[in-house]
């Protein structure tokens, strides 16, 4: 734990935006996401969770779409841990060329209600400024994380002139 911590610190000194991006993900879970965000994202910094808008998703997953500022980190994150179980949630390649970052993972979650479990990629791109991120885009696996939530019922789909049942 206090290695988790010692990154922010690096990070702080640093100011680099790999290690800025790291520190903030490797910490973002929700007892520690607001701290985090406040040494390492900036008031203004643009967030997209897994689309830039779609209001039929947000009904399921409401911080999902475009925003501005430091709290939709603080808040998006928090909601992660309070709709799942966060079981693991494991960066494993930090990327970075000038102000930007990539990230790549994966991460397991139950949703809380239902218990439902599931494993996702992960990719994000982020930017940053003088050692403070600026902007990040989140992507997940999105269709596992809705129906983590799913209680009953099925999907009719239609592709291609074939029609199937999805449970």
């Amino acid at each position: 734990m206090s290695q988790d911590i010692d990154l922010i610190a690096k990070a702080l000194q640093t100011k680099d935006p790999k290690d800025v991006v790291n520190a903030f993900l490797v910490n973002s879970g929700k007892d520690k996401v607001q701290k985090t965000a406040e040494a390492l994202v900036a008031e203004d910094a643009d967030y997209v969770s897994l689309n830039f808008e779609n209001a039929e998703l947000q009904q399921i997953e409401p911080w999902t779409g475009s925003r501005k500022g430091r709290q939709i980190f603080i808040d998006t994150f928090t909601n992660v841990g309070t709709y799942w179980e966060v079981n693991d949630f494991t960066i494993t390649d930090v990327i970075s060329e000038g102000e930007t970052v990539a990230a790549f993972g994966t991460f397991t979650y139950t949703s809380v209600e239902l218990r439902n479990r599931f494993t996702s990629p992960i990719g994000i791109m982020a930017k940053d400024k003088n050692g403070k991120i600026t902007y990040m885009r989140f992507m997940e696996d999105t269709y596992a994380s809705a129906k983590s939530f799913r209680k009953s019922g099925s999907w009719v789909i239609q592709n291609n002139g074939r029609t199937f049942n999805l449970p």
